[in-house]
């Protein structure tokens, strides 16, 4: 019985009991749904179900295969920690809205058809916002409304896409899309919207520091990577996303080095990462769609580690600024040591994740001789060093003494962080119960003397840059300051422009529209002038004087055509 039902369906259901449970049953009853839908996944066999008729189109509720599959066992996972660390807290609108949020990023991993999609992508969008405003700040509901109008526009557009994809091939499957139609463009800029693309990305860094420090764990795992399923489905081998990917990887790494808020450096980290995996898909052979996946399970796992060690941070001392920050590790050692672990995996360092799945990125790229891409995204791996393994848990502490000497993080946060660094390790140690589960056979092997010299070469030269820099003095100080990124241009240029045109522009259209009133008069008053019934052009002519003019006239056009 259990077997027949939609994975993520136990999780959207099981939300609406949440907020009526008492406070000491809620977190066992929360952490109990996505061990259950875990189990219930793993008890589906390969193939379809769920089939329905909708307006002459055939739908597909439920399609498991391997690429499904192991997005659906790392959301299940990382559901599960995101719970774990988050059962200190009593916020039923957090709780109700996270646990409704995750099921629907499940359940949109495992759609068959674009219809189905949409309605899961929607609810993500509606959960997800409850969670930002849990932050309970001025600044959360302002971001939470940029970001829900975001992410319906992202809805929006996937459903027209949806509809024109349909009428122009006949189907609404969710399986290869690709950019040769019109729906198909509309269907990648929803997808590229969740998916944080270059100048479309900046809800991500407006929403998600905004949010409480347990919602922004939850935050990080599913919206994006549902974004990187949805492409790595249904735009594999598109070449353009090789492009879109690696200005991904590089543009953050300047924001993120001059950022003071920790947790926002984070999600300038998170576009890093993402590109990575975007311009996987788009190389879209066997080793790089395999990359991708892989590499979207480390980093859920790597960055929900970080969140989470800042997030304890920000829960003890009540700040996420650099600026602020510092010698930390003297009280929160256990915090300290599990960031270093996130920020290990997340740099590729030889024996921790990310060293087995971005790898196989790397590699495929220079397999296929895009050597412009490869080269960029080495440089990016070099910075994600610089901004996510060394500025994080160095400023946040070790960089200097602030003076405070908060309590190590609640029991439940540590033991949440335990869980998911030693999955970082295990799979960087091992990655074979990785491998096979990947959408592709995987023949690749990550720890060859070239591999592991030629990464450890790279980190160490970042890190012997990052020193030079601290000691020369010009390395961006961590200073309390604000910074511009593209997001200027719509939450403040534009509501300037248009305040602007309401009230002096007004002034200035009137004066506009009077001169040019005075300019048309003159014109008219010229013409009455002249064409007037006492004007010049309207006087009457004599016959011959009239004929002697034409004929002159014909002379010097006939002598000018001739001559």
């Amino acid at each position: 019985m259990i077997a027949s039902i939609p994975p993520g369906l136990i999780m959207i259901l099981g939300a609406v009991l949440v907020p009526f449970l008492p406070a000491r049953v809620r977190g066992a009853y929360m952490l109990a749904l996505p061990i259950l839908g875990l189990w219930q996944l793993l008890m589906l066999d390969m193939g379809s179900f769920g089939q329905m008729t909708l307006f002459g189109y055939e739908l597909m509720h439920v399609r498991v295969d391997k690429l499904s599959f192991i997005f659906g066992v790392i959301f299940y996972i990382a559901a599960i920690v995101g719970v774990i660390y988050a059962l200190h807290t009593n916020d039923k609108m957090e709780q109700t809205s996270a646990t409704a949020y995750m099921g629907a990023a499940i359940g949109a991993a495992f759609a068959g058809d674009l219809i189905t999609l949409f309605i899961y992508w929607e609810l993500t969008a509606i959960t997800s916002v409850f969670v930002v405003w849990a932050g309970r700040t001025q600044h959360a509901y302002r971001a939470g409304f940029r970001y829900l109008i975001v992410q319906v526009t992202s809805g929006v557009l996937l459903l027209a896409g949806a509809v024109m994809h349909a009428q122009e091939t006949g189907s609404f499957a969710f399986d290869f899309i690709g950019i040769d139609s019109t729906g198909g463009w509309l269907i990648l800029a929803a997808f590229g919207i969740k998916c944080a693309f270059p100048l479309l990305h900046n809800w991500l860094q407006d929403a998600y520091p905004e949010s409480s420090p347990t919602g922004t764990v939850f935050l990080s795992a599913f919206t994006t990577k549902l974004a990187v399923y949805a492409l790595a489905r249904g735009y594999p081998g598109t070449e353009m996303l090789i492009w879109i990917g690696i200005t991904m990887t590089a543009f953050p790494i300047f924001y993120a080095v001059i950022e003071n808020d920790l947790r926002r450096v984070l999600a300038y980290s998170l576009n890093n990462q993402l590109g990575f995996m975007v311009a996987g898909v788009g190389i879209g052979t066997e080793l790089a769609i395999n990359g991708a996946a892989s590499h979207a399970f480390a980093h859920i796992l790597y960055k929900a580690l970080l969140f989470m060690s800042m997030g304890a941070v920000l829960h003890r001392t009540g700040t996420a600024k650099g600026s602020e920050l510092g010698g930390l590790y003297r009280t929160m050692p256990w915090t300290a040591g599990f960031c270093i672990v996130g920020s290990a995996s997340i740099s590729a360092f030889p024996l921790f994740s990310g060293f087995v799945t971005k790898t196989m990125i790397l590699t495929a790229a220079a397999s296929e001789g895009y050597l412009i891409p490869y080269l960029v995204l080495l440089f990016a791996s070099a910075g994600v060093f610089h901004h996510s393994g060394i500025k994080i848990p160095f400023f946040a502490f070790f960089a200097h003494d602030s003076g405070m000497r908060p309590k190590e993080a609640p029991a439940n946060m540590l033991v949440a962080m335990f869980l998911t660094a030693a999955l970082c390790i295990g799979i960087g140690v091992y990655p074979d119960p990785l491998y096979a589960i990947l959408p592709y056979e995987v023949t690749y092997i990550p720890y060859t003397t070239e591999h592991v010299i030629s990464d450890l070469q790279l980190l160490m030269f970042s890190a012997l840059a990052f020193a030079v820099l601290q000691r020369t003095g010009l390395y961006p100080p961590e200073l309390r300051s604000t910074v511009l990124d593209f997001d200027w241009s719509y939450r403040r240029l534009a509501p300037a422009v248009v305040g602007w045109a309401f009230k002096d522009g007004g002034q200035i259209w009137a004066a506009l529209i009077g001169g040019l009133q005075r300019i048309l008069r003159g014109i008219i008053q010229a013409v009455f002038h002249l064409h007037g019934p006492d004007g010049v052009m309207a006087r009457t002519q004599e016959i011959g004087r009239s004929a002697l003019v034409i004929t002159v006239l014909l002379v010097i056009f006939l002598v000018a055509f001739y001559v």
